[in-house]
C-alpha cells in the first residue's frame, strides 16, 4: 500500500492501480476541475466544423496548408510565452523583441552581407541578452514583470525602428536561406517518418516510465492511457501528413513550431528545471524554503521567452520575405499570448504545459482563417478571439476553484 507521498514501504510491492482505472481517473479529474486540454480541443472541432459547414473550403488541402504557415510564428512566440505564465508572470514585450531582432537578423544579412545562419543566431542571442536583462532588473530590483515588459513593448519598438532607419522595409530575397525557413515544403515520406519515430518513441517512453515507478517504490500509473493518447497523436500526425501530401507537402515551419513543442514539453516535464518552474508558479515561498534558487528560474523563464520570440521573428519575416516598422506588431503579441491560456495555461501560475501553444493557436488560427474564407472583417475577428478568450479565462477561474475545493 502506497503511503500518502506515493512511496511505498520496502519489501512491499506497489499498489497496482485497479482495473478500469485509464478512465475512472480522467473522470475523477474532471470532478475536481482539472479539465486538461479537453475544453480546447472541444472548442476546436465545434469552431473547425462551424466554419466547414458555413464554406467547404475550410477543410480542403490548400486551406489547412495555408492555416499551418499562418500559426507557426506566432506559435513559437507563444511557445515562450508559456514559460512566462507559468511562473505567474507576463510579458508584454514579446511581439516587440520578435520585431527588433528580426530588423536586426536583416540588417546584418542584406545591408552587412554577415551569412544567414550567423544572422539568425545573433538575432536570437539579441533576443536572449533582452530577456535576461528583462529577468535580471524584475528580480533583482522587484519591478512588476506588467510594468517592465510594458515599458519594454515601448523601448524595443522605437529600437526597432532606429534598426530599420530611412528604410523603413528591409526585403530578403526570395532564394535566400532565410526566406527558405517559411517557405519550404518537405515530401510527404518525411512526414509518416516522424509519425513512426513518435510512436515507437511515446510506446518505449511509457513502458520505461511504468519500469521506473515499479522500481522506486510508486504507484503504477495505468499504460492504457499513454497507449491510447500516443495512437491518436499518430494518426493524427498521419492523417496530416495525407492532407499536405494533396497540396505542396509538409511546411518546414509547422515541422519547426511542432518540433520545437515537443523540445520544451520535454524541458517542462522531463527535467529539473521544468519542475522548478511549476513549483515557483505554485507557491514562490514554499519553493524558496525547499531551496529552490527562484530568483535564478525566473530570470532564465524572461531568457527563453524572449529567445524563442526573436525565433519567431525570424519565421515571420521568411514568411514575407522582409522586415518592416510594422514587424511584431499588430495583434501578433496578444494572439502569441490568448493562444497560451486558450490552449490551458494557467494566468495563475503553476500549470501550463507546451501543447497549450499550439492548441490554442490552432484555435485562434481557424477562427481567423474561418473568418477570412467567410470575407468578414477584422472587427468580427477581432470579438469572436476576445470571445474565446474570456472563455478560456472563466474555465481556468472555474477549474483553479475546484482544485482548490478538492483540496488539489
Amino acid at each position: 500500500m502506497s503511503t500518502a507521498t506515493g512511496l511505498a514501504p520496502q519489501g512491499t510491492v506497489p499498489a497496482e492501480p485497479p482495473q478500469g482505472s485509464w478512465f475512472r481517473q480522467p473522470l475523477q479529474r474532471l470532478r475536481t476541475g482539472d479539465f486538461g486540454p479537453l475544453p480546447v480541443i472541444l472548442g476546436l472541432v465545434v469552431i473547425s466544423l462551424v466554419f466547414q459547414l458555413a464554406n467547404d473550403r475550410f477543410f480542403s488541402p490548400q486551406n489547412i496548408f495555408n492555416l499551418s504557415q499562418q500559426i507557426a510564428s506566432t506559435g513559437v512566440i507563444a511557445l515562450g510565452v508559456v514559460f512566462v505564465l507559468v511562473i505567474g508572470e507576463i510579458d508584454l514585450s514579446a511581439g516587440s523583441v520578435s520585431g527588433v531582432t528580426s530588423a536586426a537578423m536583416v540588417v546584418l544579412n542584406i545591408n552587412a552581407g554577415w551569412p544567414p545562419v550567423l544572422a539568425i543566431v545573433l538575432a536570437v542571442v539579441f533576443g536572449a541578452a533582452i530577456g535576461l536583462f528583462h529577468g535580471a532588473v524584475f528580480t533583482k530590483l522587484g519591478v512588476p514583470s506588467f510594468v517592465l515588459t510594458l515599458g519594454g513593448l515601448l523601448a524595443w519598438q522605437g529600437a526597432q525602428l532606429l534598426v530599420l532607419g530611412n528604410q523603413g522595409t528591409i526585403n530578403l530575397p526570395y532564394d535566400g536561406a532565410i526566406a527558405a525557413l517559411a517557405n519550404t515544403t518537405l515530401p510527404a515520406w518525411i512526414g509518416f517518418v516522424i509519425a513512426v519515430v513518435y510512436a515507437v518513441g511515446a510506446v518505449a517512453t511509457t513502458f520505461r516510465t511504468g519500469r521506473r515507478r515499479r522500481e522506486r517504490g510508486l504507484t503504477v500509473r495505468p499504460l492504457t492511457g499513454g497507449l491510447v493518447r500516443t495512437g491518436v497523436i499518430t494518426v493524427v500526425i498521419l492523417a496530416a501528413t495525407i492532407v499536405f501530401a494533396q497540396w505542396h507537402g509538409i511546411p518546414l515551419s509547422l515541422v519547426i513550431f511542432v518540433g520545437l513543442v515537443v523540445v520544451v514539453d520535454v524541458l517542462l516535464r522531463g527535467t529539473t528545471f521544468g519542475r522548478k518552474l511549476f513549483a515557483v508558479g505554485g507557491n514562490a515561498e514554499a519553493a524558496r524554503r525547499a531551496g529552490i534558487q527562484v530568483g535564478t528560474v525566473k530570470v532564465i523563464a524572461f531568457t527563453i521567452a524572449s529567445s524563442l520570440a526573436a525565433f519567431g521573428g525570424v519565421l515571420a519575416a521568411s514568411r514575407l520575405f522582409a522586415v518592416n516598422q510594422a514587424s511584431g506588431g499588430s495583434d501578433i503579441l496578444l494572439n502569441a499570448i490568448a493562444a497560451a491560456v486558450i490552449g490551458g495555461t494557467s494566468l495563475f501560475g503553476g500549470r501550463g504545459s507546451a501543447y497549450s501553444a499550439l492548441l490554442g493557436m490552432l484555435v485562434i488560427g481557424a477562427v481567423s482563417n474561418g473568418m477570412d474564407l467567410l470575407n468578414q472583417t477584422s472587427a468580427v475577428k477581432y470579438i469572436i478571439t476576445g470571445g474565446v478568450l474570456v472563455a478560456a479565462v472563466v474555465i481556468d477561474s472555474l477549474a483553479r476553484r475546484g482544485r482548490v475545493a478538492s483540496g488539489r
